[in-house]
Parts: C-alpha cells; sequence; structure tokens
C-alpha cells in the first residue's frame, strides 16, 4: 500500500478580489487554510508510520504545528500590513484556529478535567512561542513585491525540536529529519503561497494551492 496520501486542492484567492476584504475576514480564510494544512502535516506522519494515535498526543502535535504556521504567517503579515491591520488579523487568526482545535478536541476528548477552555490553552501556548519563533529569523517578506516570510534552519528546526516529546520514543529519533527535510517545506510552501493570495486585491486567474491529503 503507498505511503503517499492522494492530492488535495484548497482555494487560496478571493473570488471578488478587487473588494476589499476586513483583516478579520483575511485571518478566517487564513485560519481555515492554516487548520488543513496542520491536519494534512499530521497525517503525513501517520502515513510515514509515526505513532500518532487519536488522543492527547495526537491534539499536542497538532498544537505545535498550528503555532508554527500562525508565525510563518504573522511575518509575512508584519511586512503586508500596518502595525493595527496586523494586530486585528493575527488576532483573528489564532482566535479562529483556537476554535477550530477546540470543536475537535472536545468532540474527540470531551471536557476537559479542569474545566478550563481548549480555547484558552491554545491562545496560552501562543502567547508563549511567539516571542521563542522572534528570535529565529529567515528570508523576510516584502511590502512592496510579491514575496512572503520563508523561515530559515533555526525556525523549522524550533518545530522538531517542539514535536519531539508528542511522539513516542521510538519515534522521537526520526522526526527531526522528516519534520525538516518533507513535512514543514511543503507545508510552509502552501501557506506562503495562501498568504499572498489572500491579501492580494489585484484580479487574478483562477488558481488553487496543491498539497497531500484529502
Amino acid at each position: 500500500m503507498s505511503l503517499v496520501p492522494p492530492r488535495m486542492r484548497i482555494k487560496s484567492h478571493w473570488f471578488k478580489a478587487s473588494e476589499p476584504k476586513s483583516a478579520e475576514q483575511q485571518a478566517s480564510a487564513m485560519a481555515f487554510i492554516v487548520w488543513r494544512v496542520a491536519h494534512n502535516t499530521l497525517k503525513r506522519m501517520r502515513g510515514a508510520k509515526f505513532d500518532i494515535e487519536a488522543g492527547g498526543n495526537y491534539f499536542d502535535f497538532l498544537r505545535e504545528v498550528l503555532v508554527f504556521l500562525i508565525a510563518v504567517v504573522d511575518r509575512t503579515a508584519y511586512a503586508k500590513m500596518d502595525a493595527s491591520t496586523r494586530i486585528r488579523f493575527t488576532t483573528a487568526l489564532v482566535v479562529r484556529c483556537a476554535d477550530t482545535l477546540a470543536g475537535n478536541e472536545g468532540d474527540l476528548l470531551g471536557p476537559r478535567a479542569d474545566g478550563a477552555r481548549y480555547q484558552d490553552s491554545f491562545i496560552d501556548l501562543v502567547n508563549e512561542l511567539s516571542p521563542h519563533y522572534a528570535e529565529f529569523g529567515g528570508e523576510p517578506a516584502s511590502a512592496t513585491t510579491d514575496e512572503a516570510f520563508m523561515p530559515d534552519f533555526g525556525f523549522v528546526r524550533y518545530l522538531g525540536s517542539r514535536l519531539e516529546p508528542t511522539l513516542p520514543p521510538h519515534d522521537r529519533r526520526w522526526v527531526l529529519d522528516q519534520v525538516m527535510a518533507i513535512e514543514a517545506p511543503e507545508a510552509v510552501d502552501i501557506v506562503r503561497s495562501a498568504i499572498l493570495d489572500l491579501l492580494s486585491d489585484k484580479p487574478r486567474a483562477s488558481r488553487r494551492t496543491s498539497m497531500s491529503g484529502d
């Protein structure tokens, strides 16, 4: 049986690109894509025979990938938006991802034993890790050209190090190579293309971003 997931396609452009979109509208669309990319990354890891069973570790993995992708998107937003718009965009992006993740966690795991909201724990994680990712560099996004932020080696390696504890011991020695060489580059490529499309106000021919999964 093939370990390569079937191809999927994600829309990453507005039907009426010339109509102004609010920061919240852009964030809602981006959150959908970020969620799909993160979930697809998890599926690809499972397809590569990493043991990520449904349960607590499953969502630990998803949380880390979501925070990483949000950090990548925010670095592009920093270059493309004024300060107040960027804050609105990134805040709405985090809240939307938190709600989607919480809905899935609640469906599978039920309410938290401590009575806390799943959304709050994810937002706390974003607030904890955002300064860490901010310490890493990459190829900066441009405010004047069609370029998005590209994270550097340390940025991606930090994701791999965060994912190691979410996997069982026998898989941890391999996760860094898998994430850095295969999973992160594909995920980053998709979100970089998507954020540029969603922020663009230029009419363009129909285009979709490809990714593996269903």
